[in-house]
């Protein structure tokens, strides 16, 4: 098939997705009464024209998205967070741009305004995933990009799923989750797995607590801000559950593996203590990098008092202490779990802001209350109030990331190869982590950017 064919190809595929995400977003906005809104593009306020526009649209973006991931060897998983992405991208340049200025009204990217289209967004996301599940489904026969997992993997992802939802209190979300979580897998280690899973996890979050709930308890459906704000004390244990799903999901397989395979080639037998000590060091030292970074922040926000808490004292110079220790633990956890799997200074930015954003939700969220004494707050104003920390976490991560990164090349070019057979090898491992991992990076910092529009003037 050339190129012009498959392009062609993927552009049938995604209008036909698009038709289908369209149609899911457009059942929410007739639910939530925004049809007439899209109307007024034709100067109508006809909801069946709304109705009608918005399909055109939606058919029309859905081609667009079959073009653009259609040359991303991105798998079924990936494909779906690209969906996710697409759909935010087009609420950014769709209701918060172009409809404003179709409609002869001035443009406004502010909080405010952000938090009045956040049904729109929940729209936007639902429109995104559903067009790259449709997507997935429609390109099998030419250009597969899903494979069946077999009855173990869903037995995995159950077992994972349950034993996470149980410690979370979300017991058939957890079932759910983790039945679903083996459909969109993928062979991997278990640092991009738990990026995987914090993504997938907030992912649950929208389509299980702010959605598939309210329609089945309330038979209504409400996006607004005031609505995601009560259900933000979910957000963080839907994000825990997704990655724990995703970790003992990837350590249970590894375990199938090593008791049931007779083949002792395709057992792993390296150890997590025989990955090197200079890989370990240099972890600790890119944590001191991104604890540094991060004392910016805590400095700024007077933090470093709650963090001597931790140790029974108030002494900022103790907290100052107890952070970059706990910067060096976080930094060799990230060697353990990273290593060989930055390419680039992109790609270790990109896991390094992935895993800061998991450990604000496991460390600032939960952990740090616990061992300071006080009442771990899931709330949107305690959300609120953990924002800087985010930022840091953020900083954190992303020097983390970099500084490993340069430290791993300049001592262990583990990339460059000596034999046809290893080289290729690398190529195809380099496209796998460049068709998965973008889409998880970029998800991350999405996320990231929405926290501020759920929790902003929380009470």
């Amino acid at each position: 098939m050339t190129d012009v064919m498959k392009a062609r190809d993927a552009a049938v595929s995604g209008a036909l997705a698009g038709l289908a995400g369209g149609a899911a977003f457009g059942a929410t906005m007739a639910i939530q009464g925004q049809l007439a809104t899209v109307a007024s593009i034709v100067h109508t306020d006809n909801v069946v024209a709304g109705l009608a526009v918005h399909m055109v649209i939606a058919t029309v973006l859905g081609a667009g998205f079959g073009l653009l991931v259609s040359r991303q060897r991105a798998r079924a998983g990936e494909t779906v967070f690209w969906g996710l992405i697409y759909g935010a991208f087009w609420w950014f340049l769709g209701p918060q741009t172009l409809l404003p200025l179709f409609l002869g009204q001035p443009v406004a990217w502010d909080l405010t305004s952000a938090q009045a289209l956040l049904p729109s967004l929940m729209g936007h996301l639902l429109y995104g995933a559903v067009t790259g599940i449709a997507f997935v489904v429609l390109q099998q026969d030419t250009d597969p990009l899903w494979q069946r997992p077999s009855r173990s993997s869903i037995l995995r992802g159950l077992i994972a799923g349950l034993v996470l939802g149980l410690l979370l209190g979300l017991p058939w979300e957890g079932l759910l989750a983790g039945a679903g979580y083996a459909l969109i897998a993928s062979p991997e280690s278990t640092g991009p797995a738990l990026v995987r899973g914090t993504v997938y996890g907030f992912a649950w979050w929208v389509f299980a607590a702010l959605t598939v709930e309210p329609l089945l308890f309330n038979v209504t459906l409400d996006w607004s801000q005031k609505a995601a704000a009560a259900d933000a004390h979910l957000m963080p244990a839907y994000v825990l559950l997704g990655a724990g799903t995703a970790v003992l999901y990837t350590w249970l397989g590894l375990l199938s593996t090593v008791l049931f395979t007779d083949d002792i080639r395709l057992v792993r037998t390296e150890a997590a203590g025989q990955r090197g000590l200079r890989a370990l060091g240099y972890g600790a030292l890119a944590g001191i990098a991104g604890g540094l970074v991060f004392t910016v922040v805590m400095a700024a926000v007077g933090e470093f008092p709650l963090v001597a808490q931790m140790i029974g004292s108030h002494s900022a110079v103790a907290g100052f202490v107890v952070h970059m220790v706990i910067a060096q633990i976080l930094g060799i956890s990230y060697a353990v779990l990273f290593r060989r799997r930055s390419f680039d200074l992109t790609s270790g930015i990109g896991w390094g802001l992935s895993y800061g954003f998991f450990w604000w939700t496991l460390g600032d969220l939960t952990l740090l209350p616990l061992f300071t004494g006080t009442p771990v707050d899931w709330s949107a104003a305690g959300i609120a109030a953990g924002f800087p920390s985010l930022v840091g976490h953020l900083a954190y991560g992303a020097a983390l990331g970099a500084v490993y990164h340069r430290l791993e090349r300049r001592a262990n070019p583990w990339w460059q190869t000596r034999s046809k057979a290893a080289a290729e090898r690398t190529v195809a491992r380099r496209d796998q982590i460049r068709g998965a991992a973008p889409a998880m990076w970029v998800f991350t910092v999405l996320i990231a950017l929405i926290i501020p529009m759920l929790v902003a003037g929380a009470p």
